[in-house]
């Protein structure tokens, strides 16, 4: 069964907006308190339940009003990124599809028939257990990097900004950390006893993301018990790492050895532009990085993870001939990419670029496709990427539905990337000379 029938035979069959991630996935950020059943629905706070009922940190009031909503046939208005990519036609592949697709169709129809207010067990879970990042992207921002927040300290906040995104860059998020490194965090407390209890047993795929985890003590302490416990859990391991210089590779390695783990990592361009964009990055030291992992043979699988932002699309389709080679090298399975699009700050978004860059861009992604289509080493999942992708360039024009208007989005364009220039020593018009004309034409 593919994708499209999948959606139609299987998903709304249950209703026009169920999506199993309501029930069965989350991302808890135990720094800051926060949970969202998947990347793209705001974050909200986990209430007070919590501290006796270790399942409340998923299991949450407005998750459980989601959940209503979508067995009424109704869309949460947070998941509007799904909602924008399925009313861009009959045929349209939103994420739903994919974060329903990996649960058994019995666990739908289970899910289904389970009134929204009860406490479900996670099946996938992703955690971030601080901030702690040596890396300070530029879609990022202090609630996610602590080098972030130390640009906003070290230079106060980014001026005149007036569109949606600029909360962003104005202060330091202190509440993504409510607690110091050194301190007992109670909501990691909280995973932890759900975790040695019985959510482990449950549980299919545990994903650790950060920050940068690979600098959190916690995940060594994960790491130290899965081997400890080998046999007694069926847990998958996934890792996200920027891979950056920083990471020690070499404890990475010695620390999974024998352990079957997952490691996602992001990019989305390469060379100078990569190096501009995910600020921190070297470029050979990554590539290297994914090539020492790839070598090593004991993960089943590196996983790329692109989010596509205004600048990184014209060489967007380098960065996929380098995975595409390194799947001839390495295998289908070894390597594959997924493809994000960016929706905040909405002045990042592809969709602020001229229609004669969006048209560009989206043929070398349109000539990446013809060429490889039907290629035994490629996914159907990420051909399906793709393809969104190009419709996305050609079809859409917001990138949601708050966004403001373009002259807002352009000003925070300029304004933004003026000052990261200063601020990080870079230069857009030099790494960008195809965008600099354009870039150049934007008064502020």
């Amino acid at each position: 069964m593919n994708d499209l029938d999948f959606k139609q035979t299987v998903l709304d069959r249950l209703s026009a907006s169920f999506c199993a991630a309501k029930w069965y996935n989350a991302t808890i950020w135990l720094g800051s308190g926060q949970t969202t059943s998947c990347h793209h629905p705001p974050a909200h706070t986990i209430g007070a339940e919590f501290e006796t009922n270790p399942k409340a940190i998923h299991n949450t009031a407005q998750k459980k009003e989601d959940r209503r909503m979508m067995l009424a046939g109704e869309r949460p208005p947070g998941c509007e990124y799904c909602w924008k990519i399925e009313d861009m036609g009959s045929d349209a592949i939103s994420d739903r599809v994919y974060k329903s697709r990996i649960y058994p169709i019995e666990a739908l129809d289970e899910a289904f028939n389970t009134a929204p207010d009860t406490d479900v067990n996670l099946r996938t879970l992703e955690i971030a257990f601080d901030r702690t990042c040596q890396f300070a992207c530029s879609y990022c921002n202090p609630a996610f990097s602590t080098t972030w927040a130390n640009d906003i300290r070290r230079n106060g906040p980014y001026q005149d900004l007036v569109s949606d995104g600029r909360n962003h860059f104005t202060h330091t998020h202190d509440s993504a950390q409510l607690f110091k490194i050194t301190e007992s965090n109670p909501y990691i407390d909280a995973f932890f006893a759900w975790w040695e209890t019985d959510l482990h047993h449950t549980l299919q795929e545990l994903r650790i993301t950060g920050g940068e985890p690979l600098m959190s003590h916690h995940t060594w302490r994960l790491i130290d018990w899965f081997k400890t416990n080998q046999g007694k859990s069926s847990t998958r391991l996934a890792i996200n790492s920027n891979l950056g210089t920083e990471v020690d590779i070499d404890r990475l390695l010695d620390s999974t050895t024998r352990m079957s783990i997952d490691l996602y990592t992001s990019n989305e361009a390469v060379s100078a532009q990569a190096e501009y964009i995910r600020d921190g990055l070297v470029w050979d030291d990554w590539a290297n990085n994914v090539e020492r992992l790839l070598d090593s043979d004991q993960f089943r699988g590196i996983h790329v993870m692109c989010t596509i932002n205004a600048l990184c699309l014209s060489t967007l389709d380098q960065l996929l001939e380098c995975i595409a080679n390194w799947k001839l090298e390495y295998g289908r399975d070894a390597i594959s990419f997924t493809l994000n699009i960016l929706r905040f700050p909405s002045f990042q978004s592809p969709l602020v670029l001229p229609n004669d860059l969006r048209t560009k861009y989206r043929d070398q992604l349109a000539d990446f496709m013809s060429r490889h289509m039907g290629a035994n080493y490629m996914h159907e999942f990420e051909m399906n990427h793709l393809q969104r992708l190009i419709d996305y360039l050609d079809i859409v024009k917001t990138p949601h539905s708050e966004a403001f208007e373009m002259t807002k989005l352009l000003n925070d364009f300029r304004q933004f990337y003026t000052q990261y220039d200063q601020r990080r020593g870079k230069d857009f018009a030099k790494t960008f000379p195809e965008l600099k004309e354009w870039y150049d034409s934007i008064h502020i």
